[in-house]
C-alpha cells in the first residue's frame, strides 16, 4: 500500500472570521460514519473521519469501568478481502523526513487510536497555520505527536528536552476560533511509532529529523504467520477475546470490536486495546516506549487482567437480569434497578430510603395539629412516589424535615417565683422601676391565670439604656429560652411570614425559623429596632408583623412556607425602639408603649461600679487590686467626656482605662521577672513610674499580693487626661450667654435630651426674618408666631427697635440662628425659648444663664405640654443647670423625675408667656403702663 501520488484537494476552511474547519479526504482511512472499521466502496469517497468508538461505548463502558476517551479504530489495515490486492505490490510506507512535530502535555496518542488535542501555544499555532491550513498534499497532514512535553507559552522561550519517542499521526479534521484568544482543537489519528534523531529547528515550530520504529504495510493474516508470533501474541489473543465477550454484545460497537479482534493483525492489537481500556496516562507512555514487539505484548497482558478482574468482581454483586416483559418499565426511574448494586450510589440510596422511613415514623409520632399532619401525609407520599432526581424530591424532604422539627407542642415551664425574679432583676439592671415593675405584673397575672395570652411590649428609649438587655433578662427571669430578631434594615415582607414554596430557594421566615432554633412554642422573642423597618416592592414587613403582633390573631399565624396555622399566642413578644414616630400607627397600636428614659448621673454611677468597671477589667484580664477607679473620677467621666443618654460611650471610655493600665502592668511583670535573677542590681531605680502626676496606693504588703510595686494604680483626674486626652465637653454655659438676644432651651432626640442655644440678631435692613440652623416646618412656625406675639406686645413690654419705635420690623431685620446647624431641628416645643430669646434682643436685657425652658406657645401668649419632659430634665441636670420652666400642664411629668435630680433643680411652672419672661430675667420682666392714664368708673 502506497501514497497516492495525486495531490489532495487543499483543505476547505469554513466561511466565517473566526472557525476553520478543515476535514481530509485520505486513501489511507477506510471509515465511514456508521461503521466502526468498514472501508468505503472505491466509487465513493469517504465523507469524514473514522468515528472512535468511544462514541458507541460510552453507556457500556460507564458500568464497566471502561476508559473509552482515546479509543479509535485501527485505520492502517484493510479487511480480508482486499488483502490479496495489496499483497500484489506490498512496500513499506515511510513517513516523511524532517516531521514537523506537535507539542502536547496530557493525553498519550498511540498507534492505531484517535484523540482531539487542543492548541492555544505559540509553536503549536504555527505549526496549524503554517502546515494544515495552507499544505495542498497529503503528506502536509502527517505530523509528528510528541507526548509529555509541554510548548512555552512563548516563541521567545527555549524548547523543553523533548519526549524521545513520539507517534506520527494523521490530522483528520480542525476546527478553530479567534475569540477569546486563537485556539485549534486537531482530531488526529495515530500512524506509528518515530524515535526523534536530531531537532533541526526550533522557530516557528519545531522540525526534528525522525527515524521511523514500526512498519506501515499490509500484515499478512493467514495461520502461518500467526504461529510465528508465538505463544505470547495467542495469550494476549485469549485475554482480549475474554474481555470483549464479558461487555454486553447486543451494544453494536462491542459486537463490531470482537469481529475486529479476528480481522486485525496481532501485532496492531496491544496499541488499540491500551487505548480503549482504562489506564493511565504514564501506562499509555510505557507502551508507547515499548518499541519491541515482545516487551509491548508482556506489558500489555497484565492491564488485561486487572480489567478482567475488575470486570467479575462487578458481575459477581450484579443482580439478575430484568424480564424482556418488564425492559419497558424501567425506562422510569426506579433506583434499585437502573444502577449497579453494592455501588455508594445504592448505598445512597438505602440510607435515603432509611430516612424517608424514619422521616414517615417520626410525622406518625408527632404531634402536631390535625391540619398539619394531613398535609404532612400526604406530601409524604408524594415523595416516595418521586425520583430523587427531580429538583422538587429536595425541597419537599426539606419541608416535611422542617414540619417536624417545630415545637408544636413542646413548651418550658415558667418560674413564677416573683420575689426570685426581683432579686434577679435588681442584679442585672439598675434602675429601670418602670420595665421591673411591668414585668414583675405579668408574673403575678402567671400565677392567677395560666393560659393568659403573651403581652406585646415595646420598650421605646434612646441607644445604650438596656433595652435588649432587659429583654434578655425577662426571658431568664421566667425560665424561657430567648432569641433575638434584628428586623433594622428589613425591607421584605418574605422575611417574616416567609417564602412560597413555588420559588426556588424558599425558606420559611424569621419567626418559623426562630421557633425551630429554640425547639419550644414559648420563647422570649425580642424583636429589635422595629421602628427601623424598611418598605420595597418586595412588600411591607410592618404590615406583616400585624398579625404576629396581635393576640386576638397570632394563634392562628400562617407562613407562606408551611402553608399551616401555628399558634403563636404563647410567645412572649417584646419590641424595641429608639422612636415612636417611624412606627406605623397600626402597629403601634398593637403594643404596650413602656418609654426607658435615659439615666442619671447618679444612676450612671452605679452601673458604672456595680456592671461596667467589673465587665471591662474580667475583658482585659485586670484585678481590683491592680487599678481603682473612684466615684469621682467616674463622675468626671461622665460629665466631661461623655453626652449620652446611655452607658455604651462611659463603657469604651473604661475600656481605654483598661487598656492603658494594662500595658503598664505588662510591663511591670515584666520588669519584675528581670529584677528576680540572681545577677539582678534590685531596684528602686528599675521602677517606672505608670502614669503621669498618678499617686499609686499599696493596699497591702506587694510579697503577699504577687503584683508589682506600683499597685494599685489609681485613676484620678490628672490621669485620665493622660489616657482620654482633654475634656470633650465643657459644664460651664454662662459664657455664651453674655450678651442679649441668647436663650437656652431644651430638646428631645432619639438618643435622649439634648439643651439648645437659640441666637438672635438684628441689623438695620426691611423687615425680613432669617431663620438658619436647618430647622423644620414647624420650629419656622415657632419663630413667626413668636416674632408676631412680640410685634402685638410691643407697647406692653416697652420693647424697641434700634430706632426707638416699637415696630419690631419697621426698618430693622432679625435673623434668628439655632446653632450646630449640620443638625435637623423640627418639633413644638422651641416656642417659649425663641420669644425668650426676641424679649432680650429688644429689651437689652440678659436671659439667666442657669435657665432652660421648652414649651409650645399659642398666638394668644398661651404656654402649651410638650413631650419628653424626663429626658429634657436630665439633660438641664447634666449640663449643670439649675432652673427649668415648663408648661403648668406638664406638672404630672415630674413623677418620673428621680428624687435626686429634683432636689438639685428648681423648676416654674408656666401657664403664659408672662410666666417664662419673669422666671427667664433677673427681677422679672415688668409690664411698662402708660403715665396718666385713669381707670374709668362707668
Amino acid at each position: 500500500m502506497v501514497f497516492s501520488s495525486k495531490p489532495c484537494r487543499k483543505p476547505r476552511i469554513m466561511k466565517g472570521v473566526s472557525h476553520a474547519s478543515v476535514r481530509m479526504k485520505t486513501h489511507i482511512l477506510n471509515a465511514d460514519r456508521g461503521d466502526l472499521h468498514t472501508p468505503c466502496p472505491p466509487s465513493q469517497p469517504p465523507r469524514g473521519p473514522c468515528p472512535s468508538p468511544h462514541i458507541t461505548l460510552q453507556r457500556q463502558a460507564s458500568a464497566l469501568h471502561l476508559d473509552t476517551t482515546h479509543a479509535s479504530p485501527p485505520t492502517l489495515t484493510q479487511p480480508p478481502e482486499r488483502t490479496a490486492v495489496a499483497m500484489s505490490s506490498v512496500s513499506p510506507i515511510q513517513i516523511p523526513s524532517p516531521l514537523p512535530l506537535l507539542l502536547t502535555h496530557e493525553g498519550v496518542l498511540l498507534p492505531g487510536s484517535t484523540i482531539r488535542t487542543s492548541v492555544d501555544s505559540a509553536r503549536n499555532l504555527q505549526l496549524v497555520r503554517s502546515r494544515l491550513l495552507k499544505g495542498t498534499s497529503l503528506q502536509s497532514t502527517i505530523l509528528g505527536v510528541i507526548p509529555n512535553t509541554p510548548d512555552p507559552a512563548s516563541d521567545t522561550q527555549d524548547l523543553p528536552p523533548l519526549h524521545r519517542i513520539g507517534t506520527a499521526a494523521l490530522a483528520i479534521q480542525v476546527v478553530g476560533s479567534n475569540w477569546p484568544k486563537p485556539h485549534y482543537t486537531l482530531l488526529i489519528t495515530g500512524l506509528c511509532r518515530f524515535q526523534i534523531v536530531q531537532v533541526l529547528k526550533e522557530k516557528p515550530y519545531p522540525i526534528a529529523e525522525v527515524e521511523q520504529l514500526d512498519r506501515l504495510e499490509e500484515f499478512p493474516s493467514t495461520y502461518k504467520a500467526r504461529e510465528e508470533l508465538g505463544e505470547l501474541s495467542e495469550q494476549f489473543y485469549k485475554y482480549a477475546v475474554q474481555l470483549v465477550e464479558m461487555l454486553d454484545m447486543s451494544v453494536p460497537a462491542v459486537a463490531k470490536l470482537r469481529r475486529l479482534l479476528d480481522s486485525l493483525p496481532r501485532e496492531a492489537l496491544p496499541d488499540i486495546l491500551t487505548s480503549i481500556i482504562r489506564t493511565s496516562n504514564k501506562e499509555k507512555l510505557q507502551i508507547l516506549d515499548a518499541v519491541s514487539l515482545e516487551e509491548r505484548f508482556k506489558m500489555t497482558i497484565p492491564l488485561l487482567v486487572r480489567q478482567i478482574e475488575g470486570l467479575k468482581l462487578l458481575q459477581k454483586t450484579r443482580k439478575p437480569k430484568q424480564d424482556d416483559d418488564k425492559r419497558v418499565v424501567a425506562i422510569r426511574p426506579i433506583r434499585r434497578i437502573t444502577h449497579i448494586p453494592g455501588t455508594l450510589e445504592d448505598e445512597d440510596e438505602d440510607e435515603d430510603n432509611d430516612d424517608i422511613v424514619m422521616l414517615e415514623k417520626k410525622i406518625r409520632t408527632s404531634s402536631m395539629p390535625e391540619q398539619a399532619h394531613k398535609v404532612c401525609v400526604k406530601e409524604i407520599k408524594r415523595l416516595k412516589k418521586m425520583p430523587q432526581s427531580m429538583p422538587e424530591y429536595a425541597l419537599t424532604r426539606n419541608y416535611l424535615e422542617l414540619m417536624v422539627e417545630l415545637p408544636w407542642n413542646k413548651s418550658t415551664t415558667d418560674r413564677l417565683d416573683i420575689r426570685a425574679a426581683r432579686i434577679l432583676l435588681d442584679n442585672d439592671h439598675y434602675a429601670m422601676e418602670k420595665l421591673k415593675k411591668r414585668v414583675l405584673e405579668y408574673l403575678a397575672v402567671r400565677q392567677l391565670k395560666n393560659n393568659l395570652k403573651g403581652p406585646i411590649l415595646c420598650f421605646v428609649g434612646p441607644p445604650g439604656v438596656g433595652k435588649t438587655s432587659v429583654g434578655r433578662s425577662v426571658a431568664k427571669t421566667l425560665g424561657r429560652e430567648f432569641h433575638r430578631i434584628a428586623l433594622g434594615g428589613v425591607c421584605d415582607q418574605s422575611d417574616i411570614r416567609g417564602h412560597r414554596r413555588t420559588y426556588v430557594g424558599s425558606m420559611p421566615g424569621r419567626i418559623i425559623n426562630g421557633l425551630k432554633t429554640v425547639g419550644v412554642n414559648n420563647p422570649v422573642f425580642l424583636l429589635d429596632e422595629v421602628d427601623k423597618l424598611g418598605k420595597s416592592l418586595q412588600g411591607d414587613p410592618a404590615a406583616a408583623l400585624l398579625e404576629v403582633l396581635d393576640p386576638e390573631q397570632n394563634h392562628n399565624f400562617t407562613d407562606h412556607y408551611l402553608n399551616v396555622a401555628f399558634d403563636l399566642s404563647q410567645v412572649l413578644f417584646i419590641a424595641t425602639a429608639n422612636t415612636t414616630a417611624t412606627i406605623p400607627p397600626a402597629l403601634l397600636d398593637r403594643m404596650e408603649i413602656i418609654q426607658v428614659p435615659g439615666y442619671t448621673q447618679e444612676e450612671k454611677i452605679e452601673i458604672a461600679h456595680r456592671h461596667l468597671i467589673p465587665k471591662q477589667l474580667a475583658q482585659h484580664g485586670l484585678t481590683p487590686q491592680q487599678v481603682q477607679i473612684p466615684q469621682a473620677t467616674t463622675l468626671d467621666i461622665i460629665t466631661r467626656y461623655t453626652r449620652e443618654a446611655g452607658v455604651r460611650s462611659l463603657d469604651r471610655k473604661f475600656g481605654a482605662i483598661c487598656r492603658a493600665v494594662a500595658v503598664k502592668v505588662a510591663e511591670g511583670q515584666h520588669k519584675e521577672a528581670k529584677l528576680e535573677r540572681p545577677d539582678g542590681t534590685g531596684g528602686e531605680g528599675c521602677r517606672e513610674h505608670v502614669l503621669e502626676d498618678a499617686e499609686p496606693e499599696s493596699v497591702s504588703d506587694a510579697a503577699e499580693l504577687a503584683l508589682p510595686p506600683e499597685m494599685p494604680i489609681l485613676i484620678d483626674f490628672h490621669a485620665l487626661k493622660d489616657i482620654l486626652g482633654p475634656p470633650m465637653y465643657e459644664m460651664e454655659v454662662s459664657e455664651r450667654l453674655s450678651q442679649p438676644g441668647v436663650a437656652i432651651g431644651l430638646a428631645w432626640t432619639p438618643l435622649g435630651g439634648e439643651i439648645m442655644f437659640v441666637e438672635a440678631s438684628r441689623m438695620d435692613g426691611e423687615g425680613q426674618l432669617t431663620l438658619t440652623g436647618q430647622l423644620g416646618d414647624v420650629m419656622k412656625e415657632s419663630a413667626h408666631l413668636a416674632i408676631s406675639w412680640l410685634r402685638s406686645n410691643a407697647k406692653k413690654y416697652h420693647l424697641t427697635n434700634a430706632s426707638g419705635s416699637f415696630d419690631l420690623l419697621d426698618n430693622t431685620d432679625i435673623h434668628l440662628h439655632f446653632p450646630a446647624g449640620a443638625v435637623t431641628k423640627d418639633g413644638p416645643s422651641a416656642g417659649v425659648t425663641i420669644v425668650t430669646c426676641l424679649a432680650s434682643l429688644f429689651s437689652g436685657r440678659l436671659v439667666r444663664s442657669d435657665v432652660a425652658m421648652t414649651g409650645e406657645i399659642t398666638l394668644r401668649g398661651l404656654v402649651l405640654p410638650v413631650g419628653g419632659i424626663k429626658d429634657k430634665v436630665l439633660a438641664a441636670h447634666r449640663a449643670g443647670l439649675k432652673q427649668i420652666i415648663l408648661p403648668q400642664r406638664n406638672e404630672k411629668d415630674l413623677e418620673e423625675i428621680p428624687g435626686s435630680v429634683r432636689q438639685g433643680l428648681s423648676f416654674v411652672l408656666a401657664s403664659c408667656l408672662d410666666d417664662v419672661l419673669n422666671a427667664a430675667f433677673d427681677g422679672g420682666f415688668p409690664v411698662k403702663t402708660r403715665p396718666g392714664l385713669l381707670n374709668s368708673k362707668l
